[in-house]
C-alpha cells in the first residue's frame, strides 16, 4: 500500500481564489488549472492499457520451435499500449504555510485559472483563510513573496497529490449535547457520498440534518491509522461517541425529555394523518414543532376553507397549507407555504377557490398546525413546551356570513338609542348621560382601531399598533411575535436570498427559489427546479416554455417516438403528440370491404381494388370478375346470382365458414350437428333477390353501398369476426371508449390479426366515437 500510495509525486503553490469567482464546491473539493493535470499526467506511472492476451500470435511464430519464443516476446513488448494512468480517486494534500493547518481534499474539477486553486467554504474555513484575505488584504509575507515569477495577490496553499488509503472504520463525536441518532446511517452516507472524498483527522464535520438543522462533528480516528483515509467506494464502519461525559449525560436527558413528548402522547403533538371533508379533528401541537395533515379526496370543481381555533386564550396556533404536485414537494412551514395564516386571531380560515392556479395537478392537500415559541425571557422551558390546543375542520363551499356580521351589529337595536361619543356603542336616550360620565371618566378609545380599553388596563397600557401595516394588539408578546414573522430580516438557506418577514420568504421558497425541490418530468427525480450551470428562473426560454430550468436542460435529450418513430427532444414530445392526436382526430374513416364476412379495407396503399364500384376487396371481387364489356352490369348481375345459387345449393366445403347465406357456414353453425334442408334454386332467388336488387351496378354512378354475403378464405373471416368483437367490447377493453367497425377492421388489419397490438392502435391511430378535435386543440 506505501508503494501504491508514493507512487504518485507532485506539490505545487497556488493562488486562492476569491470566494466570489470560486464556484460552488461541496465538501473537500477543490479545483486546479489545467496545467496541474498535465504536470501530474507527466509524472504519472506508465500502465499498460491494452489487455494481453488479445492479440493473435505473429506469422513467425511456431509453438513448436523453442527459437521462435524470444521474437515473439519482444514483438509482444513493442505491440503493448502503455500510457500515464493516475489513479482513481483522486486524493491531495493541500497545506496552509501561513499557520501550517493541513487538510485532504479531492478534486472537482481542472477547470481553475492559471496559478489559482478553487477552495470549498469548508476548506477555506479549515484552512484557517479569511475571506478579507482573499479580496485583496493580504498580509506582508503574501505580499512580498513570490510564486514562479508571478506576485502573489492572495494567500497561498501548498498542494500535494498523496493517495489515501481506503477507509474502513472512523469516530466521530458531536460538539454538542442533544443529537439525536435515530437514522445516522442514511444520514452520513448521503452527506459523505455527495459532499466528500477524504476524511482528516481533527477536522470538523458539519452534516445539514433537514430544515435550518445542522450536526457538528469531530472526527476523531480513522483506520487504517493516520491522519486521512479515502471514503470513496468502500464499506465504512461509522462509531459515534459523545466528547465528554457530561455531554453524554446531557444527551441522555433530552432524548429521554424527547421520548416523554413523542407523537400521540400526553405532553407531545398530535400524530396527524388524513383528514376528511366536513370532520373536525381535536388536536395539540407542542411549541416550536408542527403537526401535519392531509387532504387527498375532494371535488376539485368545489371551493374549500380549511379553518383551526385555538382552545386555550393564551396561545396562537398557526396555520399553513401547501399542495402536493409536481412544483410543491415539502410540507408547508412557516418559512416555505403557499397558503398561511399568521393572524393573531384565535380562529383562522385558508379560503382556497377551485381555479386557484397552485392546485393544478395537485394529489393532495398538506395542512400543518404550528405554534411559535415563546420568546419572552421569563417564560421557563417547561411553559414554552407545553402543549396548544385546538379544533381543525375543512369545509367545501363556505359561506361569507360570519364576515358581514359584524356589520349587522354596528347599527342601533331600537330607534330611539343613540350613540356614545366616547365609545361609539348605542345606548338608550334615557341612559346617556349616565353612560357618558361613567365612560369619559373611565374608558378611552383608540383613535386608529377604534377599540375601547379601560384607561388603567394593562392592555391599553400594552396597546400597540404597526407602523409598517395594519397589525395591533395589546400585550408585548403580540407585538414582538409580530415584528418577528412580518418584519424581521430572514435569509433562505438554500439560495441566501434575504426577505423581510417570513411571509415573503415563504413566497420566495415556493416560487422563484433556485433550490426549491421539484418533481421532474422527464427524469422522475426529485431535484432542485435550477441547477448551478442552468439557465436563470427569468430567462425568456425559461418563460416561453413553461418549465423549470431543469426541465429545460433535461428535456434537451432526445428520444424516438412510439408513433412515427423520429427523434424527437423530450420537452417537445406533448407538443409533437398533440399534432399526432389532431392528425388522428381528422382523418377520414377507412372504407371496408362490403362483404359482411371480410375483414379487408379499401385502402390504396395496400394493394386496393382498380374497380371498386361494388365496394368489394380484390380477394371478395376475384370470382366475380370476367373480361367481358358489360356496361349495363347485366352479367355481373348474374355472376352474382351464381354466386349465392352455389353458395346456398352445395356449399363452399370450407370447415371455418360462418356464412349465413352458405349451406356450409349454416351446417358449422348448427350446434344439433344436423345438415340443413336443401333449398331450391327458386327459394334461393326468392331469399337474396332483396340483396341483389339493393346493389347499385351501374359504375358510372354513386358507388354501392350495399353489403354482400359471399364466402371468404380463412385470414378475412378470422378479422372480421376479432373487428365485432372489439367494436362489441370497447366500453370494457379500451377505458370507455368505443370505436366504429371501420376502425376496428382497420387496426386488426394493420397489425394482422394480433388482438393486443390493435387495442394499441386504436388508442394511436383511431378516434373514438364522439371525441373531436376541439377537445385536443
Amino acid at each position: 500500500m506505501a508503494g501504491a500510495e508514493d507512487s504518485l509525486r507532485w506539490s505545487s503553490q497556488f493562488i486562492v481564489t476569491p470566494p466570489p469567482q470560486t464556484p460552488r464546491l461541496p465538501g473537500d473539493k477543490i479545483t486546479l488549472p489545467q496545467r496541474a493535470l498535465e504536470e501530474l499526467l507527466a509524472v504519472a506511472p506508465i500502465q499498460e492499457v491494452s489487455p494481453r492476451g488479445a492479440r493473435t500470435h505473429t506469422r513467425a511464430f511456431d509453438p513448436f520451435n523453442p527459437h521462435t519464443f524470444a521474437a515473439e516476446s519482444r514483438a509482444r513488448e513493442q505491440g503493448v499500449d502503455r500510457q500515464h494512468q493516475l489513479p482513481h480517486p483522486l486524493t491531495f494534500r493541500v497545506v496552509n504555510p501561513q499557520n501550517g493547518r493541513v487538510l485532504y481534499a479531492g478534486i472537482r474539477e481542472f477547470s481553475a485559472p492559471e496559478n489559482e486553486v478553487g477552495l470549498s467554504a469548508f476548506l477555506r474555513d479549515a484552512l484557517g483563510i479569511e475571506e478579507s484575505q482573499t479580496n485583496g488584504e493580504a498580509s506582508d509575507v503574501e505580499q512580498s513573496g513570490a510564486m514562479n515569477g508571478v506576485e502573489t495577490q492572495g494567500p497561498t496553499v501548498t498542494v500535494h497529490a498523496k493517495q489515501l488509503p481506503k477507509g474502513t472504520y472512523v469516530r466521530l463525536r458531536p460538539l454538542e449535547a442533544g443529537y439525536d441518532p435515530e437514522d445516522w446511517k442514511a444520514l452520513l452516507e448521503r452527506y459523505l457520498r455527495d459532499n466528500f472524498t477524504t476524511l482528516t483527522t481533527g477536522e470538523i464535520l458539519a452534516v445539514s440534518g433537514g430544515r435550518n438543522e445542522s450536526f457538528r462533528f469531530l472526527v476523531d480516528r480513522v483506520e487504517p491509522q493516520g491522519d486521512g483515509i479515502c471514503v470513496v467506494d468502500t464499506d465504512l464502519e461509522v462509531d459515534i461517541l459523545a466528547l465528554t461525559e457530561d455531554q453524554a449525560r446531557e444527551t441522555l436527558r433530552k432524548r429521554l425529555e424527547k421520548e416523554s413528548r413523542a407523537p400521540g402522547s400526553k405532553g407531545g403533538n398530535s400524530i396527524g394523518g388524513a383528514l376528511s371533508l366536513g370532520e373536525t379533528i381535536t388536536g395539540q401541537v407542542v411549541p416550536g414543532e408542527y403537526v401535519d395533515y392531509e387532504l387527498r379526496d375532494w371535488n376539485r370543481e368545489d371551493t374549500i376553507a380549511v379553518e383551526i381555533d385555538a382552545l386555550d386564550d393564551d396561545t396562537n396556533v398557526s396555520l399553513f397549507a401547501s399542495p402536493f404536485s409536481s412544483r410543491q414537494r415539502n410540507r408547508p412551514r412557516d418559512d416555505e407555504h403557499v397558503f398561511g395564516d399568521f393572524s393573531s386571531r384565535p380562529s383562522k380560515r385558508i379560503k382556497i377557490a377551485s381555479t386557484n392556479v397552485e392546485l393544478e395537478g395537485a394529489e393532495a392537500l398538506y395542512v400543518s398546525a404550528h405554534a411559535f415559541p415563546s420568546s419572552t425571557g421569563d417564560a421557563t422551558d417547561a411553559g414554552q413546551k407545553t402543549p396548544a390546543p385546538y379544533k381543525l375542520r375543512i369545509v367545501t363551499n363556505p359561506s361569507e356570513s360570519e364576515n358581514i356580521g359584524k356589520e349587522d351589529e354596528s347599527g342601533p337595536q331600537d330607534p330611539e338609542d343613540v350613540q356614545c361619543k366616547n365609545c361609539l356603542q348605542w345606548v338608550p336616550q334615557r341612559t346617556l348621560v349616565l353612560h357618558e360620565n361613567f365612560c369619559f371618566r373611565n374608558n378611552v378609545v383608540c383613535p386608529q382601531c377604534r377599540n375601547v380599553f379601560q384607561k388603567r388596563s394593562p392592555e391599553w397600557q400594552n396597546h400597540w399598533h404597526c407602523e409598517h401595516d395594519g397589525s395591533y394588539g395589546n400585550d408585548a408578546a403580540s407585538k414582538e411575535s409580530h415584528n418577528r414573522i412580518f418584519h424581521e430580516t430572514c435569509s433562505c438557506s438554500a439560495c441566501g436570498f434575504e426577505a423581510e418577514g417570513l411571509p415573503r420568504l415563504a413566497q420566495h421558497r415556493t416560487t422563484a427559489c433556485p433550490g426549491k425541490p421539484i418533481l421532474c418530468q422527464f427524469c422522475h427525480l426529485v431535484v432542485p427546479q435550477q441547477g448551478e450551470s442552468e439557465p436563470d428562473l427569468h430567462d425568456p426560454e425559461v418563460l416561453l416554455s413553461g418549465l423549470t430550468p431543469h426541465e429545460l436542460v433535461d428535456g434537451g435529450r432526445t428520444t424516438e417516438c412510439h408513433l412515427c418513430n423520429k427523434i424527437i427532444r423530450l420537452r417537445d414530445m406533448n407538443t409533437h403528440l398533440r399534432h399526432h392526436d389532431l392528425e388522428r382526430l381528422s382523418r377520414p374513416s377507412p372504407r371496408i370491404c362490403l362483404n359482411h364476412n371480410c375483414g379487408r379495407t379499401l385502402d390504396a396503399r395496400s394493394g386496393g381494388v382498380k374497380n371498386d364500384s361494388l365496394g368489394l376487396c380484390n380477394i371478395c371481387f376475384g370470382p366475380l370478375y370476367v373480361d367481358t364489356y358489360d356496361p349495363d352490369g347485366k352479367a355481373l348481375r348474374r355472376r352474382i346470382e351464381r354466386r349465392y345459387l352455389s353458395q346456398m345449393m352445395t356449399g363452399c366445403g370450407k370447415q371455418w365458414c360462418q356464412n349465413e347465406y352458405c349451406k356450409t357456414g349454416k351446417s358449422n353453425n348448427n350446434t344439433n350437428n344436423t345438415q340443413p334442408p336443401t333449398m331450391s334454386a327458386a327459394d334461393i332467388l326468392t331469399a337474396t333477390r332483396p340483396l341483389i336488387n339493393a346493389v347499385n351496378l351501374q359504375p358510372d354512378s354513386t358507388p354501392n353501398t350495399a353489403p354482400f354475403f359471399f364466402c371468404t378464405d380463412q385470414t378475412g373471416q378470422q378479422r372480421r369476426t376479432m373487428a365485432e368483437m372489439l367494436a362489441a367490447e370497447g366500453d370494457v377493453t379500451s377505458g370507455g371508449k368505443t370505436y366504429d367497425l371501420a376502425w376496428c377492421v382497420a387496426a386488426v388489419e394493420a397489425t394482422s390479426g394480433n388482438l393486443d397490438r390493435a387495442k394499441e392502435w386504436l388508442d394511436n391511430w383511431a378516434p373514438s366515437k364522439g371525441e373531436d378535435v376541439r377537445a385536443v386543440a
